[in-house]
């Protein structure tokens, strides 16, 4: 059998002070082998990991990206993710 991996991502449940202790999703690390893009693998790992976190009971799935990746940031839109904050980071090494 020969098995090829073309899609990961890291999906997280955190709970949280909002919702009075509600969970909430963190998508990151989401990538598909370039020969494989635009063929709905991508849109089938979401529509997974949004399940998975319906079951789980979350409110919201959330995630970050990069704002040099416009093709990623149209992706996302298309799935209903909405820009709605502004990501920070502090590199300590």
């Amino acid at each position: 059998m020969n098995t090829e991996i073309v899609a990961t991502f890291q999906l997280s449940f955190i709970q949280y002070l909002t919702y009075q202790g509600g969970i909430h999703a963190q998508i990151e690390a989401v990538r598909v082998k370039s020969d494989y893009r635009g063929q709905g693998i991508g849109k089938a790992v979401f529509d997974y990991a949004i399940e998975r976190a319906r079951a789980k009971g979350a409110h919201v799935v959330q995630l970050t990206t990069d704002k040099k990746r416009p093709d990623a940031i149209r992706f996302y839109a298309s799935l209903g993710f909405v820009d709605s904050h502004e990501g920070m980071k502090l590199h300590l090494a």
